[in-house]
């Protein structure tokens, strides 16, 4: 009766779930909406809506309570009652690795196929291994912190104590579970960020040095910025955003890890902004650019039903936008970073030969931060110089 129940809960979510709209703003809106719904109704409803959603545009043709079945048995590594209710025969099985998953699926469904999960994979980046790829949407990502310097046996204390099992990944990043409610276990805010592990690592291509000046071109949450300040606390900072809201809650963030010397600037880097940045020439710029957001979608999973292909044409046109009015303000012989949390070819390595061949700037290093491989996210980093010559 239980399963039941979970079955129908989770045809009710799927039912009222609004397209376009993130699970992680849906869901607990739901959940006020239905207060019967305890703490292990809404966990099991969470695992539940999220993993059907892993399966992507796979089976396409089955009913929506037969693809759960199938994600429910490929996305879990441990039996639960759900899937023995159900699928008792798979359920059995639960401990075979993924692969041997997979080739049971097929025999019952012989119409399932990994591609699908994913259907761009003929367009992914080169340095991309497609099935590992493709596979890894069947597990939960991990989340990751960034301790700063000096914290890092306050934070393991904290975790130990509270029976919290992490993994050290070096310098200074710890994996946990996801879910994990850090703000009831480590005591204070200020030891540590939420940051993930492919986003930690696109710092070691910043490599500034003492007084330079640089700019976070598209801060966002302000996570570069960090991870630059941490590197070298004399850099003078710049930081812009095409959303106000974004830089009203950098400031919050910025106090909390002693960032305090920086200036903010509402742009749209779509638009020519000479009369605002007609002074300034950097010696450095961080140029994450807004994308597709592919190599998160792990976390993400619902945006493997709601994203269409036209829609990577339009982010790369947006990053050639963006990247040719955000050049001219580089000094001669400095790096530009180039950020994104996509897997597409085009918004990557396309984008990047655009500003060598139409802005002149030089290719000194790029890497796919293969995320798939560490429960992470994926995402594509390249350190370009400035033409010699302004």
């Amino acid at each position: 009766m239980k399963a039941i129940n979970q079955l129908k809960t989770f045809q009710r979510i799927l039912d009222e779930y609004p397209a376009e709209t993130p699970l992680s703003k849906f869901l607990p809106g739901f959940y006020r909406q239905n207060k019967q719904m305890g703490s292990t109704d809404r966990r099991i409803a969470g695992r539940l809506v999220y993993n059907y959603f892993r399966l992507g545009r796979a089976l396409p043709n089955q009913a929506p309570d037969e693809r759960l079945f199938v994600a429910e048995f490929l996305c879990n590594t441990q039996i639960n009652s759900f899937l023995q209710h159900f699928r008792p025969d798979w359920a059995a099985c639960i401990a075979f690795d993924i692969d041997e998953k997979l080739n049971l699926i097929k025999n019952s469904h012989p119409d399932f196929n990994l591609d699908d999960v994913f259907p761009w994979t003929s367009q992914l980046s080169a340095d991309i291994d497609k099935e590992a790829f493709l596979k890894s949407f069947f597990v939960q990502p991990d989340l990751f912190i960034r301790i700063y310097k000096g914290f890092e046996t306050q934070v393991k204390a904290a975790l130990t104590a509270a029976e919290i099992v992490f993994k050290d990944e070096g310098n200074g990043c710890f994996s946990l579970p996801n879910g994990t409610r850090l703000e009831a276990v480590i005591p204070n805010p200020h030891w540590y960020e939420v940051q993930d592990l492919s986003s930690q690592q696109t710092a070691q291509f910043f490599k500034p040095q003492k007084w330079e000046s640089w700019w976070d071109a598209c801060a966002a949450s302000g996570g570069k910025s960090l991870l630059l300040h941490d590197m070298e606390p004399t850099v003078k900072l710049v930081v812009s955003d095409i959303r106000e809201s974004i830089l009203s809650n950098l400031d919050e963030r910025f106090q909390q890890a002693g960032l305090l010397k920086y200036q903010k600037k509402l742009l749209d880097l779509t638009q020519n902004n000479d009369l605002i940045l007609h002074d300034y020439a950097f010696d450095g710029i961080i140029l994450d650019a807004p994308c597709s957001g592919s190599g998160t979608w792990g976390r993400t999973p619902e945006m493997i039903s709601q994203f269409e292909n036209h829609k990577i044409e339009f982010f790369q046109r947006l990053q050639q936008s963006i990247a040719r009015n955000v050049v001219k303000y580089l000094k001669p012989g400095k790096p530009l970073i180039y950020i994104t949390c996509s897997v597409f070819k085009a918004e990557n390595e396309d984008v990047v030969d655009f500003m060598v061949k139409e802005l002149g700037l030089k290719l000194e290093e790029l890497a796919v931060l293969k995320g798939y491989e560490n429960k992470a996210d994926t995402m594509y980093v390249s350190r370009m110089i400035g033409p010699l010559t302004p």
